[in-house]
Protein backbone atom coordinates (compact mmCIF):
# COMPACT_ATOMS: atom_id res chain seq x y z
CA UNK A 1 0.00 0.00 0.00
CA UNK A 2 0.96 3.76 -0.74
CA UNK A 3 2.34 5.08 2.34
CA UNK A 4 1.11 8.65 1.65
CA UNK A 5 -2.57 6.78 1.88
CA UNK A 6 -4.58 7.98 5.03
CA UNK A 7 -6.00 4.80 6.77
CA UNK A 8 -8.98 5.11 5.27
CA UNK A 9 -7.72 4.91 1.52
CA UNK A 10 -5.58 2.20 3.34
CA UNK A 11 -8.25 0.45 4.55
CA UNK A 12 -10.65 0.88 1.30
CA UNK A 13 -7.49 -0.92 -1.08
CA UNK A 14 -7.19 -4.06 1.32
CA UNK A 15 -10.66 -5.03 1.05
CA UNK A 16 -11.14 -4.15 -2.32
CA UNK A 17 -8.03 -6.74 -2.96
CA UNK A 18 -8.90 -9.47 -0.21
CA UNK A 19 -9.89 -12.83 -1.32
CA UNK A 20 -11.91 -13.39 1.89
CA UNK A 21 -12.80 -11.41 4.51
CA UNK A 22 -13.90 -12.08 8.28
CA UNK A 23 -15.91 -9.60 10.27
CA UNK A 24 -15.49 -9.14 13.85
CA UNK A 25 -18.42 -7.40 16.18
CA UNK A 26 -18.93 -6.76 19.25
CA UNK A 27 -21.30 -4.05 21.30
CA UNK A 28 -19.81 -1.01 19.94
CA UNK A 29 -20.90 -1.61 16.03
CA UNK A 30 -24.98 -2.39 17.54
CA UNK A 31 -24.69 0.75 19.49
CA UNK A 32 -22.94 2.72 16.57
CA UNK A 33 -25.91 1.41 14.61
CA UNK A 34 -28.67 2.55 16.85
CA UNK A 35 -29.44 0.19 19.55
CA UNK A 36 -28.96 2.15 22.80
CA UNK A 37 -28.44 0.50 25.82
CA UNK A 38 -28.65 3.69 27.99
CA UNK A 39 -30.32 7.67 27.44
CA UNK A 40 -33.36 8.76 26.78
CA UNK A 41 -34.63 5.48 24.55
CA UNK A 42 -33.90 3.40 27.38
CA UNK A 43 -35.10 5.53 30.18
CA UNK A 44 -38.53 5.88 27.84
CA UNK A 45 -39.02 2.20 27.47
CA UNK A 46 -38.04 1.26 30.98
CA UNK A 47 -39.26 4.38 33.18
CA UNK A 48 -41.44 1.82 35.42
CA UNK A 49 -38.38 -0.41 36.09
CA UNK A 50 -35.50 2.50 36.51
CA UNK A 51 -38.05 4.12 39.09
CA UNK A 52 -38.70 0.70 40.78
CA UNK A 53 -35.11 -1.06 40.69
CA UNK A 54 -32.98 1.88 39.84
CA UNK A 55 -31.60 0.63 37.02
CA UNK A 56 -29.10 2.99 35.12
CA UNK A 57 -28.46 0.85 31.51
CA UNK A 58 -29.34 -1.84 29.85
CA UNK A 59 -26.75 -4.08 30.22
CA UNK A 60 -25.99 -3.42 34.10
CA UNK A 61 -29.64 -3.87 34.78
CA UNK A 62 -29.44 -7.67 32.73
CA UNK A 63 -27.84 -8.43 36.11
CA UNK A 64 -30.12 -7.18 38.76
CA UNK A 65 -31.19 -10.31 41.31
CA UNK A 66 -35.73 -10.47 40.65
CA UNK A 67 -37.47 -12.28 43.79
CA UNK A 68 -39.65 -13.49 41.50
CA UNK A 69 -40.19 -15.48 37.69
CA UNK A 70 -43.22 -13.16 37.22
CA UNK A 71 -40.94 -9.89 37.81
CA UNK A 72 -37.69 -11.67 36.06
CA UNK A 73 -39.57 -12.21 32.62
CA UNK A 74 -41.40 -9.00 32.89
CA UNK A 75 -37.72 -6.95 32.71
CA UNK A 76 -36.30 -9.76 30.45
CA UNK A 77 -39.21 -9.93 28.07
CA UNK A 78 -38.75 -5.94 27.27
CA UNK A 79 -35.59 -5.76 26.96
CA UNK A 80 -35.42 -8.73 24.27
CA UNK A 81 -38.37 -6.86 22.62
CA UNK A 82 -35.80 -3.49 22.35
CA UNK A 83 -32.60 -5.29 21.45
CA UNK A 84 -33.82 -7.97 19.81
CA UNK A 85 -37.28 -7.79 17.86
CA UNK A 86 -38.81 -4.19 17.75
CA UNK A 87 -35.18 -2.79 15.72
CA UNK A 88 -35.27 -3.37 12.37
CA UNK A 89 -32.73 -4.16 10.11
CA UNK A 90 -30.74 -0.99 10.83
CA UNK A 91 -28.89 1.04 7.64
CA UNK A 92 -24.98 -0.09 9.12
CA UNK A 93 -25.65 -3.75 8.61
CA UNK A 94 -26.67 -3.23 5.40
CA UNK A 95 -23.99 -0.96 4.39
CA UNK A 96 -21.90 -3.76 5.75
CA UNK A 97 -23.54 -6.38 4.05
CA UNK A 98 -22.70 -4.67 1.01
CA UNK A 99 -19.05 -4.11 1.03
CA UNK A 100 -18.68 -7.82 1.43
CA UNK A 101 -21.60 -9.17 -0.50
CA UNK A 102 -19.03 -10.50 -3.53
CA UNK A 103 -16.55 -11.26 -1.20
CA UNK A 104 -16.13 -14.72 0.84
CA UNK A 105 -17.14 -13.83 3.89
CA UNK A 106 -18.09 -14.81 7.21
CA UNK A 107 -19.44 -13.20 10.55
CA UNK A 108 -17.98 -13.75 14.10
CA UNK A 109 -20.12 -11.79 16.70
CA UNK A 110 -19.97 -11.53 20.34
CA UNK A 111 -23.65 -9.69 20.03
CA UNK A 112 -26.79 -11.18 20.52
CA UNK A 113 -28.98 -8.91 18.95
CA UNK A 114 -29.47 -10.81 15.45
CA UNK A 115 -28.92 -7.64 13.34
CA UNK A 116 -26.46 -9.75 10.97
CA UNK A 117 -29.36 -11.89 9.82
CA UNK A 118 -32.28 -9.09 9.88
CA UNK A 119 -29.74 -7.50 7.39
CA UNK A 120 -29.47 -10.47 4.81
CA UNK A 121 -26.06 -12.03 6.03
CA UNK A 122 -26.77 -15.71 5.24
CA UNK A 123 -27.40 -17.24 8.65
CA UNK A 124 -24.86 -20.11 7.82
CA UNK A 125 -21.80 -17.16 7.95
CA UNK A 126 -23.12 -15.85 11.32
CA UNK A 127 -21.49 -17.22 14.43
CA UNK A 128 -23.04 -15.93 17.34
CA UNK A 129 -20.34 -16.99 19.95
CA UNK A 130 -22.38 -15.79 23.08
CA UNK A 131 -26.19 -16.70 22.38
CA UNK A 132 -28.92 -15.18 20.85
CA UNK A 133 -31.80 -13.07 22.67
CA UNK A 134 -34.30 -14.71 20.28
CA UNK A 135 -33.75 -18.42 22.00
CA UNK A 136 -34.12 -19.61 25.66
CA UNK A 137 -32.96 -22.34 27.33
CA UNK A 138 -32.99 -24.77 30.49
CA UNK A 139 -31.27 -22.43 33.41
CA UNK A 140 -29.87 -25.17 34.23
CA UNK A 141 -28.93 -26.45 31.18
CA UNK A 142 -30.67 -30.17 32.00
CA UNK A 143 -30.67 -30.89 27.95
CA UNK A 144 -28.93 -29.21 24.52
CA UNK A 145 -31.63 -27.43 23.03
CA UNK A 146 -32.77 -24.16 22.24
CA UNK A 147 -36.20 -22.74 22.11
CA UNK A 148 -37.42 -19.79 20.01
CA UNK A 149 -39.49 -17.10 22.21
CA UNK A 150 -40.68 -14.45 20.18
CA UNK A 151 -44.28 -14.86 20.04
CA UNK A 152 -43.71 -15.68 24.33
CA UNK A 153 -42.15 -12.80 24.31
CA UNK A 154 -44.72 -10.54 22.43
CA UNK A 155 -47.20 -11.93 24.89
CA UNK A 156 -45.47 -10.52 27.89
CA UNK A 157 -44.57 -7.40 26.39
CA UNK A 158 -48.46 -7.16 25.87
CA UNK A 159 -49.72 -8.61 29.36
CA UNK A 160 -47.15 -7.63 31.55
CA UNK A 161 -48.74 -5.19 34.73
CA UNK A 162 -47.09 -3.68 37.57
CA UNK A 163 -43.82 -4.67 36.38
CA UNK A 164 -45.19 -8.06 36.69
CA UNK A 165 -46.19 -11.29 33.65
CA UNK A 166 -48.91 -13.35 34.40
CA UNK A 167 -47.95 -16.19 36.17
CA UNK A 168 -48.89 -18.39 33.47
CA UNK A 169 -46.71 -16.90 30.71
CA UNK A 170 -43.57 -17.68 33.30
CA UNK A 171 -41.85 -20.40 31.10
CA UNK A 172 -40.85 -23.59 32.69
CA UNK A 173 -38.16 -26.09 30.93
CA UNK A 174 -40.15 -28.98 29.00
CA UNK A 175 -37.81 -31.48 30.71
CA UNK A 176 -36.85 -30.89 34.19
CA UNK A 177 -39.50 -28.39 34.41
CA UNK A 178 -37.50 -25.81 36.19
CA UNK A 179 -37.04 -22.53 35.08
CA UNK A 180 -35.61 -21.27 31.40
CA UNK A 181 -33.43 -18.71 30.81
CA UNK A 182 -32.38 -16.44 28.43
CA UNK A 183 -29.59 -18.11 25.96
CA UNK A 184 -27.13 -16.03 26.71
CA UNK A 185 -23.71 -16.46 28.06
CA UNK A 186 -23.37 -15.70 31.44
CA UNK A 187 -22.66 -18.68 33.38
CA UNK A 188 -21.04 -22.71 33.40
CA UNK A 189 -24.66 -23.27 32.39
CA UNK A 190 -25.34 -21.50 28.58
CA UNK A 191 -26.29 -24.45 26.28
CA UNK A 192 -24.36 -24.90 23.07
CA UNK A 193 -26.86 -27.17 20.39
CA UNK A 194 -26.25 -28.73 17.99
CA UNK A 195 -26.73 -25.60 15.42
CA UNK A 196 -24.07 -23.30 17.69
CA UNK A 197 -21.53 -25.98 17.14
CA UNK A 198 -22.15 -26.34 13.08
CA UNK A 199 -21.39 -22.54 12.75
CA UNK A 200 -18.46 -22.86 15.45
CA UNK A 201 -16.72 -25.10 12.96
CA UNK A 202 -17.95 -23.21 9.62
CA UNK A 203 -16.00 -20.47 11.19
CA UNK A 204 -12.76 -22.80 11.66
CA UNK A 205 -13.06 -23.98 8.88
CA UNK A 206 -13.29 -20.13 6.83
CA UNK A 207 -10.56 -19.06 9.37
CA UNK A 208 -8.25 -22.56 8.14
CA UNK A 209 -8.85 -21.73 4.40
CA UNK A 210 -8.17 -18.36 4.68
CA UNK A 211 -5.18 -17.62 6.54
CA UNK A 212 -2.31 -17.59 4.56
CA UNK A 213 -4.43 -16.01 1.70
CA UNK A 214 -5.43 -12.47 1.16
CA UNK A 215 -7.89 -12.22 4.24
CA UNK A 216 -9.06 -8.80 5.43
CA UNK A 217 -10.29 -8.97 9.44
CA UNK A 218 -12.69 -6.31 9.54
CA UNK A 219 -13.31 -5.86 13.68
CA UNK A 220 -15.83 -3.58 14.49
CA UNK A 221 -16.48 -2.00 17.87
CA UNK A 222 -14.35 -4.88 19.91
CA UNK A 223 -13.69 -4.09 23.66
CA UNK A 224 -12.33 -5.79 26.60
CA UNK A 225 -15.09 -7.56 27.99
CA UNK A 226 -14.69 -10.77 26.18
CA UNK A 227 -11.27 -10.00 24.40
CA UNK A 228 -10.17 -13.57 23.93
CA UNK A 229 -13.55 -14.54 21.48
CA UNK A 230 -12.34 -12.06 18.67
CA UNK A 231 -9.96 -8.95 19.47
CA UNK A 232 -6.85 -11.24 20.80
CA UNK A 233 -7.11 -14.25 18.19
CA UNK A 234 -7.68 -11.09 15.41
CA UNK A 235 -3.96 -9.75 16.38
CA UNK A 236 -2.54 -13.64 16.68
CA UNK A 237 -3.84 -14.12 12.89
CA UNK A 238 -2.49 -10.82 11.43
CA UNK A 239 0.76 -11.33 13.48
CA UNK A 240 1.43 -14.84 12.11
CA UNK A 241 0.33 -14.14 8.19
CA UNK A 242 1.89 -11.35 6.31
CA UNK A 243 -1.17 -11.87 3.77
CA UNK A 244 -3.69 -11.01 6.98
CA UNK A 245 -5.07 -7.16 7.57
CA UNK A 246 -6.21 -6.26 10.75
CA UNK A 247 -8.79 -3.41 10.28
CA UNK A 248 -9.94 -2.22 13.60
CA UNK A 249 -12.92 0.31 13.72
CA UNK A 250 -12.99 1.02 17.39
CA UNK A 251 -13.74 4.70 18.78
CA UNK A 252 -12.52 3.88 22.46
CA UNK A 253 -9.70 1.01 21.77
CA UNK A 254 -8.31 1.70 18.58
CA UNK A 255 -4.31 0.55 19.94
CA UNK A 256 -3.34 -2.97 19.54
CA UNK A 257 -1.51 -4.64 21.75
CA UNK A 258 0.21 -7.91 19.50
CA UNK A 259 3.60 -6.85 17.79
CA UNK A 260 4.87 -8.07 14.39
CA UNK A 261 1.43 -6.59 12.69
CA UNK A 262 2.46 -5.35 9.51
CA UNK A 263 -0.98 -4.06 8.13
CA UNK A 264 -2.91 -2.77 10.96
CA UNK A 265 -5.39 -0.15 9.99
CA UNK A 266 -6.28 1.80 13.25
CA UNK A 267 -9.44 3.66 11.98
CA UNK A 268 -11.72 5.27 15.29
CA UNK A 269 -14.83 5.75 12.77
CA UNK A 270 -15.71 5.15 9.28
Amino acid sequence: MNSIQTPLQKAEAAIAGAEYILIGAGAGLSTAAGIHYSGPEFEAAFKDMISRYGFTDLYSSSFYPFRTEEEKWAYWSRHIDYARFSPPALPLYKRLLEMVRNKDHFVITTNVDGQFVKAGFNPDKVFEVQGDYGLMQCAKACHPKRYGNESLVKRMVARQKDCRVPPGLVPVCPVCGGPMEVNVRKDGHFVEDERWHLQAQRYYDFVRTACGKKLVMLEYGVGFNTPVIIRYPFERMAAEFPQTSLIRINKDYPECQTPGIRNFISLRSL
